[in-house]
């Protein structure tokens, strides 16, 4: 294989039809490395929604049990990947995520803004650190892939284009980001679990995370801004690990989530229906019942019961 074949084979798919296909080849052989990454600090964007921050303080996942949370959140997203939407796991893990979500009181607002984190961001940091910039076809099957998954969960009013994610994202949070306490904590936490991973040198590494936020970012959890020659230093390794990942050979092997060295908890293996958080007023294997106006969200997912 040549170095940019992958890409040849992604401009031969469909992009609305092959969307599956196509991002777990991006996901799983251009970019495993940055699209982990980039998930991370999706996922660490949504802190800076106070309603969605102060809930994750309260539920205590990610400050008590942070690297557990962060298990199980990465092997059920990649289960549906590896697997598809309608396979047997692939279901199993829609259902967990649904079972989850829809025992607490989240707007569907807040749902669809986590969702556009899932497709902007890592098309933001591929565009800016990646080996190589993303292809149309990708951009539009990553929007295609990430709206499917949110039928799947019953989320309503999903953007249909990735301009359209942006454009949502974009406002979502220049109107919500703000201050909170608890979000503040469970930042705070899942810094100390990203660093915590690299022994001595979770200093560094905690400096270097802190260069990737944005300002908006930094100012809603009330962090000191890093200096401007960090920032550079940061950004600049980037660039130059792109330039070397450049000229390697591309990657004939899959490489899914459940490889990274960061998922910790389960040396032995794991059941995908096991995975995540069982509140204990469920039944095992029920679902748990949403407030009137919201039965129909649980009701749209097929895979929800």
């Amino acid at each position: 294989m040549r170095r940019y074949d992958w890409l040849r084979e992604i401009r031969r798919l469909d992009p609305e039809r092959d969307f599956l296909r196509i991002h777990r080849i991006t996901y799983a052989h251009e970019f495993p490395w940055d699209i982990t990454r980039a998930l991370e600090l999706a996922l660490y964007r949504t802190y800076a929604v106070p309603s969605i921050g102060r809930l994750l303080a309260e539920t205590a996942e990610l400050t008590e049990r942070a690297q557990k949370r962060y298990d199980d959140t990465a092997l059920l997203l990649d289960t549906v990947l590896e697997h598809g939407f309608d396979s047997g796991d692939g279901r199993t893990a829609i259902r967990r995520i649904n079972q989850m979500h829809h025992s607490y009181d989240i707007s569907d607002e807040d749902m669809r803004y986590v969702l556009c984190t899932f497709v902007v961001v890592p098309i933001r940091w591929i565009d800016q650190y990646g080996w190589r910039r993303l292809s149309e076809h990708e951009k539009r099957a990553m929007a295609a892939y990430y709206g499917t998954l949110g039928r799947h969960m019953g989320i309503r009013d999903i953007p249909q284009t990735y301009q359209e994610f942006e454009v949502f994202l974009d406002a979502y949070e220049e109107a919500h980001f703000g201050w909170d306490p608890g979000a503040r904590r469970v930042a705070d936490a899942s810094l100390d679990l990203m660093a915590g991973w690299y022994g001595p040198l979770a200093p560094v590494v905690r400096s270097a995370s802190m260069a990737l936020l944005d300002d908006t970012l930094l100012d809603a959890f009330r962090f000191d801004r890093p200096r401007p020659a960090v920032r550079t230093a940061v950004r600049t390794a980037l660039k130059l690990r792109a330039r070397a990942v450049r000229v390697l050979p591309p990657r004939r092997a899959p490489h899914y989530g459940r490889q990274n060295p960061e998922i910790k908890g389960y040396p032995d293996g794991y059941r995908v229906a096991e995975l995540g958080t069982f509140p204990s007023s469920w039944r095992l294997g029920s679902c748990p019942v949403h407030p009137v106006g919201d039965d129909a969200r649980v009701q749209e997912d097929p895979a929800a019961s």
